[in-house]
């Protein structure tokens, strides 16, 4: 799998904004493309240079190899000689280099974390660290399983003791049912915390705690039917996972653990998982941007936080490519249906299509029934800051408007202090304006919001607010409802855009801490 880099990621024009951060791009040399590093890796060439053997690298002998032609790099165990990759590196060779001859798990995490490596780099791999990460003494002993509950030192503890309470989880089981309980010891739980996916025999429930992941991860005893049910007592912080046997047997055990089984991590540290989803519709939304539906499998349970985003995943020219995108409503009125359905299968996303571009052509030319494969929710977004909110001002660019949708929703349905919400919604043109119809509904029919749309190139028939962003604009919209009024501004867009936002807002005196920005 494979970050498709356009031109720059993000692109100068791009305005698909997600998660909080931001790094330097550099400009290649002619031959150094993307797709030219997918040929090198393709033409059979010895990228390691030790022609096909795979050795177990220490630690003495990975310090070794630390300059730009001889660049030895450990990411999660697995180490990769990095050298020919030097000039196809969007970021730069220094940006390499800093982790050359050691462990760069951490740097790529914090740079690039949801691009898979294994595929891009796999014909780089050295081999693997020789010192290996011990599993607790009897974690295979099934004797030591008690009713399915790993002992709770197998937790992962230091950790755990920085963060919220170690989970635990148990099972128990009807002629026809097993249900997995959870126990997260924490009240701030809800469907959208805990993500369950079932494959083949293996079962897989990721519960997300704060900023930690507690992981159940077996492989069943026996076999389950396709779907389940999803249940969050949230007051005590129980999630019940029900599962359909197949057969009416008696199961002596729940299954055998599988990898980082029973595990309490920071959410940093764990990888991407993904599934695969099914388009079920696409229709145009403006001329260049089109609403996705994905239909998740009825062996998965998946809701997307509010503010969060994931990745699409396609097989394009043999690579595996991703991008990230933020789900939305499928209108800006599905939130305000009755009743709410609590375990919706769809997904949706406005995806701009750009004519020239690697991953949104080939996404576009899908046909109904095919696959597109879907990672868990990332993101920094904390509904919290939503809690008590008197005044929501949203500043959105484009395809920035995307995290909005779900973000004006919320707030209008679930905070009841919130005394207005305004959207300042820049584009070029009137034709690019997204969802303009429903916004204006929305304003006519909810007295707390307001719109107001800002074009860069319009015609000489439009009356509105012309320009970009500048203090002027966000000076005459930012007004609080009072002096002491609780605010949050969240703005997303072009990087460009953000930055300058950014600036501008701190110049007005905002805090830190009334200010989300949602930027590549």
């Amino acid at each position: 799998m494979l970050n498709v880099p356009s031109q720059s990621f993000p692109g100068p024009s791009s305005q698909q904004r997600v998660a909080s951060g931001g790094r330097s791009k550099v400009p290649l040399k002619q031959g150094r493309s993307l797709m030219d590093w997918i040929r090198l890796t393709k033409s059979g060439k010895d990228l390691t240079g030790l022609k096909g053997r795979l050795i177990e690298v220490t630690e003495e002998e990975l310090k070794k190899h630390n300059k730009k032609d001889d660049c030895w790099i450990c990411i999660r165990g697995f180490v990769y000689n990095v050298s020919p990759y030097m000039e196809y590196h969007p970021g730069g060779e220094d940006e390499l280099m800093r982790a050359a001859g050691s462990d760069g798990t951490d740097l790529f995490d914090q740079v690039h974390r949801w691009v898979n490596y294994e595929s891009m780099l796999k014909e780089c791999l050295v081999g693997r660290m020789a010192m290996k990460p011990a599993l607790p003494k009897d974690y295979h002993e099934e004797k030591k399983v008690l009713n399915g509950m790993l002992p709770q030192s197998q937790v992962t503890d230091t950790l755990a003791k920085e963060g919220p309470s170690s989970p635990s989880y148990d099972w128990f089981q009807t002629d026809s049912l097993v249900t997995i309980v959870i126990y997260t010891k924490q009240k701030d739980i809800n469907l959208d915390s805990v993500i369950v996916d079932h494959r083949d025999d293996s079962f897989r429930a990721e519960t997300v705690i704060k900023d930690y992941s507690y992981l159940v991860h077996v492989a069943l005893s026996h076999e389950i039917q396709e779907d389940f049910s999803v249940l969050v007592v949230e007051n005590v912080g129980k999630i019940e996972i029900v599962l359909k046997k197949k057969e009416n047997t008696s199961w002596k055990r729940l299954g055998h653990p599988l990898e980082n089984h029973n595990s309490f991590i920071p959410k940093k540290d764990t990888g991407l998982f993904y599934r695969k989803c099914q388009l079920v519709s696409k229709e145009n939304v403006t001329h260049d941007t089109k609403l996705f539906c994905l239909m998740l499998p009825p062996s998965a349970h998946l809701q997307v936080p509010v503010g969060q985003h994931v990745y699409l995943k396609l097989p394009i020219t043999g690579t595996e490519i991703v991008k990230p995108y933020t789900p939305v409503s499928d209108s800006l009125f599905s939130e305000f249906k009755e009743p709410v359905l609590p375990n919706n299968i769809y997904i949706y996303f406005l995806i701009k299509i750009y004519p020239a571009g690697f991953f949104t052509p080939e996404l576009d030319q899908l046909q109904i029934g095919d696959s597109v494969s879907v990672s868990n929710p990332e993101g920094n977004f904390i509904i919290c800051q939503l809690q008590e909110l008197e005044d929501l001002f949203l500043l959105a660019a484009g395809t920035g408007f995307t995290p909005m949708v779900k973000v004006l929703n919320y707030a209008l349905t679930n905070i009841p202090s919130l005394r207005k919400v305004k959207l300042m919604f820049f584009n070029k043109t009137e034709d690019d304006i997204i969802w303009r119809s429903q916004l204006e509904k929305l304003a006519f029919k909810d007295k707390r919001f307001e719109v107001e749309f800002v074009l860069s190139a319009p015609t000489s028939e439009w009356s509105g607010k012309q320009g970009c962003i500048s203090p002027a604009l966000l000076s005459e919209f930012l007004k609080r409802s009072s002096d002491t009024s609780k605010v949050l501004i969240c703005l997303c867009g072009p990087t460009p855009f953000t930055e300058q936002g950014m600036k501008m807002l701190h110049d007005l005196n905002f805090s830190k801490d009334e200010i989300h920005s949602f930027t590549a």
